[in-house]
C-alpha cells in the first residue's frame, strides 16, 4: 500500500491528465460552435483557464519531487478526443456538449475536493491551496453553465424551428 504522499502524487498526475482532457475536448467544441457566440468566448476563456490549472498541477508534483505520467497524459488526450469527435455526428451537439461540459465541470471538482483533502492530510498546505484555487474556478464554471443551460437548449430549439443553423458548425 502506498504511503499518502504516494497517493498524493498519483491523484495529482490523474487530475494532470484530466485537465489535457479538458483542454483538449474544449479546444475541439471552440471549432465547432460559432452559431454561439456567448458559449464560444466562455470556452475560449475556459481553455486558458484550463491550461493555468494544468500548470498548477504540475507545480504541485515538482514541490513533491515527482512529475506528470506521460502515459496518464496520452490516455486522457485520446479520451479527450474520442468525446469531443462523438458530439460531430449529434445534430444536437451543443446542447450535448453543454450537458456533457456541466457534469465535467463537477467531475473536476470533486477529484479537486479529494486533492485538497488528501494535501491536507500530508501537511502540504501550499499544495491544497493550488487546489482550491482550481476548484474555486471549476466551481464557478460549473455555475456558469448551469445558469446558461435552459436558454442555450431554448435558443437551439428556436433555432431549429426557424430553419437557422441550430447545430454547432461544422
Amino acid at each position: 500500500m502506498a504511503n499518502a504522499k504516494e497517493q498524493l502524487i498519483d491523484w495529482l498526475r490523474d487530475a494532470y491528465a484530466m485537465e489535457t482532457q479538458a483542454a483538449e475536448m474544449l479546444e475541439r467544441q471552440e471549432g465547432r460552435i460559432t452559431n454561439y457566440p456567448e458559449i464560444l468566448a466562455k470556452v475560449k476563456e475556459h481553455i486558458q483557464v484550463t491550461q493555468r490549472q494544468a500548470d498548477r498541477l504540475k507545480q504541485c508534483l515538482q514541490r513533491l519531487g515527482s512529475d506528470t505520467s506521460a502515459i496518464k497524459t496520452g490516455i486522457a488526450m485520446l479520451i479527450g478526443n474520442a468525446q469531443s469527435i462523438s458530439g460531430v455526428f449529434a445534430e444536437d451537439e451543443i446542447v450535448k456538449a453543454g450537458i456533457f461540459n456541466y457534469s465535467f465541470e463537477q467531475f473536476e471538482a470533486a477529484n479537486y475536493r479529494a486533492l485538497i483533502a488528501a494535501a491536507q492530510h500530508c501537511g502540504e498546505t501550499e499544495i491544497a491551496r493550488l487546489c482550491q484555487e482550481s476548484l474555486d474556478e471549476e466551481i464557478e464554471m460549473a455555475n456558469w453553465i448551469e445558469q446558461r443551460l435552459p436558454q442555450l437548449t431554448k435558443t437551439y430549439l428556436q433555432r431549429k424551428e426557424q430553419g437557422a443553423a441550430a447545430e454547432a458548425k461544422r
